[in-house]
């Protein structure tokens, strides 16, 4: 019998799902969204909703690319750069357009002036000021909300997370740093099996700190461990199913199905990515703009009256505009941001790095080299 293959061994660079996967998890967020903009509610699957369970999805495989990324750049610095033009520049051009854009017009949506949005405690510019470094600390605009979804005032209720992504590059630079990912994976599987072991606690009502840092720090450095060991991690069809089954068990048995499913969760995903029959690369990656932007849109369509034409015409509707947006997003703000990835400033060495260099390079009256 045909031995399995690794997940090493399957995982083709150029030939995985990874863009469809992140895709489809992005329409995912988008949907369960629209259903709590326009109708006060949102889809669960067991104790979980299914938004969740999406983000969930994209820090697993954000975790494994990330942890690749380290690995193959080789530099602090250039990996530092690359997940700031990642994430940075569309989140900026987006603020932008929730504050100048979707705020006047909300407001006006809401019977209130465009220009109330520059009054007040909370206005469109603080909204941007207060956000710029990732954190969302100002949520919306005084006097601009939503009916269908009281109590969040949020003009942009999906860039919460864009600060816990962050908050996981930072890990995964520190266990760089430390040698983990090079020389010690072990102490990464350690890392892990604690964060399960601090789940389980959780779900068993132990005060773990912060809930939310927990739960996507977990479910991040389990993608980034199926990397380091993915010599070692078998790609089957029935594990695949055991971890479906194990899924389902821990969403109607557990409040938290991470305590019970949390490596079965990272280990399916990631069986997609090499087994899902749609593996290619796509030439436009439109997940981080729909995801960023199909709220405002949504909350815009419920606070014009959409809604009123159902479930099913509402989310269509906004889900084509949002992917209008995401296209607008990549081709004119992060694709040419990702084309400076290899700036030429970012891969000259170092001064220290240079002299370090210059001391230790053999004569070359003594080592002499063809041209290559």
């Amino acid at each position: 019998m045909r031995p399995r293959p690794s997940l090493a061994e399957a995982f083709d660079p150029r030939g995985n799902a990874l863009d469809v996967l992140r895709l489809a998890l992005a329409v995912v967020v988008a949907l369960t969204h629209a259903t709590l903009l326009g109708f006060g509610w949102q889809p669960v699957w067991g104790s979980a909703y299914l938004g969740d369970l999406a983000v969930d999805g994209f820090f697993v495989l954000s975790g494994f690319l990330v942890a690749r990324s380290y690995l193959r750049l080789g530099s602090l610095r250039r990996y530092a750069w690359h997940r700031f033009l990642r994430i940075m520049p569309g989140f900026w051009v987006c603020l932008l357009v929730v504050a100048a854009v979707v705020a006047p017009l909300a407001a006006l949506l809401s019977g209130r002036p465009a220009t109330s949005v520059l009054t007040g405690q909370d206005t469109a510019v603080s909204y941007v000021a207060s956000n710029a470094l990732l954190r969302i600390n100002q949520l919306g605009v005084d006097g601009v909300g939503n009916p269908a979804n009281a109590g969040d005032p949020s003009l942009d209720g999906s860039l919460w997370s864009l600060f816990y992504e962050a908050l996981c590059y930072g890990a995964v630079a520190a266990l760089g740093v430390l040698g983990v990912l090079h020389r010690r994976r072990w102490m990464l599987a350690a890392l892990c099996a604690l964060l399960w072991a601090a789940t389980i606690a959780g779900a068993a009502g132990v005060d773990v700190g912060s809930p939310l840092v927990l739960r996507l720090l977990f479910v991040f450095l389990l993608g980034s461990a199926a990397f380091l060991f993915a010599e070692r991690v078998p790609v089957s069809a029935a594990l695949a199913g055991a971890s479906l089954v194990l899924i389902a068990a821990g969403l109607y048995l557990l409040p938290d199905h991470r305590a019970l499913a949390g490596p079965a969760f990272a280990y399916l995903l990631l069986w997609a990515v090499v087994r899902l029959p749609l593996r290619q690369r796509l030439r436009w990656d439109l997940s981080y703009g729909l995801y960023v932007y199909h709220w405002p849109i949504y909350l815009l369509l419920s606070l014009a009256g959409a809604s009123a034409f159902g479930v099913l015409a509402f989310t269509a509707l906004g889900l084509l505009i949002a992917a209008a947006a995401a296209t607008a997003s990549w081709l004119l703000v992060e694709a040419p941001a990702l084309r400076a990835k290899d700036a030429a400033w970012v891969q000259l060495p170092l001064p220290r790095a240079t002299a370090l260099t210059a001391r230790r390079r053999p004569s070359a009256s003594k080592h002499k080299t063809p041209r290559s």
